[in-house]
């Protein structure tokens, strides 16, 4: 069994009818994971590493089985199998969207493989044109300096510098001559520019296009051949300039690289564009553990799942486990997305800042008293004394579909009953035994407190319980 089956193995056992709101819980779970991060992935097959990658891939061109052969081929002949990532310095800060592909290039360094970061220094002065409806402003040498000034510190939670290398595409480009780049222009067919729908969208619409965005993916393209990849990775909005990137190194007579792209995740405010600093929507890398937490509280429900997915270590099959007990009611959405928020606040700050993130969010913000909720169902103790709480549950409240069902929910620990007072909650998880138990004998069994009002939880259900 390989390192990350046995963390898969540990994290499904505390899933497992775990309360998945409770501190403890998301601390043991985030210890677990985060560990993840600088896990030894080098006992995976080539086979595996590839799957493994793959899962969290848009595109992953020629295929699968091309990348794990390459893995194998670099470990025969016993050299690096290097894995590119670039990134021209527009900005000064990088994000959570950009941190999705890092992420990879994070794994497959942990598999024992080379990565090369490369900060577009060069390119930075054409513009990347993918996905822009106009010509970007050139930038200055003044300007490139100052966005780089801290890109390393930034990815530096994903990227250990100490094993990899940040290069700059002056250092090839600044050489390269007319005639190079002529001869390289003449073997490109014009057709694999023309394609691009950023392009054609712009001509229709009469806004500019220069020859320098035309040829951005050809210059791109040299970095590819300047460090012999055998990777490269980036969002899918890169595509076109990955596959570029294939045939310029065809040209150079080098075996083309491996493409993969990563999805270009959705912003906070659910609105469905991506993230980016433009509109907002972003969480930036060099955020306080605070700041971060608590922008990731604020997304909608819907973003939980893919932000999972593309920002941790989670597996599918973890994933597919809290998404099944939100179904059943048996975890609540915020319970989810505090361990969400808690995973990125861990990646970027430690698992301490992580802990106290959540604290103050929680003292901030989640400590809601069910005396302030309104329209609560109310089952009156007098009358219902006798009914037991299976049958109360499932047939007088309507709360679950069967007593089979409410028997489900105390499995995993969803069954409760809570003593409020004056808004501080003591709950008391209920077991399996006692949906059996009347109403009375499981009230009687916690003793409620004089002055404390008594509720009835039942995954995110509650109903009051009327002395």
């Amino acid at each position: 069994m390989s390192r990350l089956s046995e963390s898969v193995t540990r994290v499904m056992h505390i899933l497992d009818g775990a309360d998945l709101g409770a501190d403890y819980t998301a601390a043991q779970l985030l210890s677990e994971t985060t560990a993840r991060r600088s896990l030894d992935l080098s006992d995976l097959s080539p086979e595996e590493q590839a799957a493994l990658v793959e899962g969290r891939a848009n595109h992953l061109i020629p295929s699968a089985a091309v990348l794990a052969e390459k893995i194998e081929a670099a470990q025969a002949a016993g050299r690096p199998f290097v894995v590119k990532y670039g990134i021209d310095p527009t900005s000064p800060d990088v994000h959570l969207g950009h941190a999705v592909p890092i992420i990879i290039a994070s794994r497959f360094q942990r598999m024992g493989h080379h990565v090369v970061f490369i900060i577009g220094d060069v390119t930075a002065k054409i513009g990347d044109p993918s996905g822009r409806s106009s010509d970007r402003p050139p930038l200055t040498d003044e300007d490139i300096a100052r966005n780089l000034s801290g890109y390393q510190q930034q990815v530096t939670p994903f990227i250990d510098f100490e094993r990899a290398d940040l290069r700059f595409n002056g250092e090839w480009l600044n050489k390269v001559t007319l005639p190079d780049l002529v001869g390289v222009l003449a073997r490109v067919p014009v057709s694999m520019s023309l394609q691009r729908e950023d392009f054609r969208t712009r001509l229709a619409d009469g806004h500019g296009l220069s020859v320098a965005e035309f040829v951005y993916s050809v210059v791109m393209a040299w970095d590819s051949v300047a460090i012999d990849a055998d990777v490269e990775l980036g969002g899918v909005d890169q595509l076109l300039n990955l596959q570029m990137c294939r045939k310029v190194m065809e040209i150079s007579e080098q075996d083309p690289e491996v493409v993969i792209t990563t999805p270009l995740i959705e912003g906070t405010d659910g609105t469905g564009t991506k993230m980016s600093k433009s509109k907002g929507n972003y969480v930036g890398l060099t955020a306080s553990p605070d700041d971060v937490y608590g922008r990731l509280m604020s997304i909608p429900d819907h973003l939980t799942e893919p932000y999972l997915q593309l920002l941790t270590e989670w597996t599918d099959d973890e994933i597919r486990v809290v998404t099944k007990r939100l179904e059943e009611g048996t975890a609540h959405p915020m319970a989810i997305k505090r361990i969400l928020a808690g995973e990125v606040v861990a990646a970027l700050h430690g698992l301490d800042a992580a802990a106290a993130a959540r604290a103050e969010f929680t003292a901030r913000f989640s400590k809601r008293s069910f005396a302030d909720t309104q329209n609560l169902p109310v089952i009156s103790l007098k009358d219902h004394a006798e009914d037991t709480l299976g049958a109360l549950i499932s047939r007088t409240l309507d709360f679950a579909p069967s007593i089979s069902a409410v028997r489900r929910v105390a499995q995993q620990k969803g069954l409760r009953l809570i003593r409020e007072s004056n808004g501080d909650q003591q709950p008391t998880p209920l077991t399996e035994a006692s949906v059996q138990h009347t109403l009375g004998e499981v009230v009687g069994e916690i003793g409620a407190l004089e002055g404390a009002e008594l509720y009835l939880k039942v995954g995110r259900k509650v109903a009051r319980i009327d002395a």
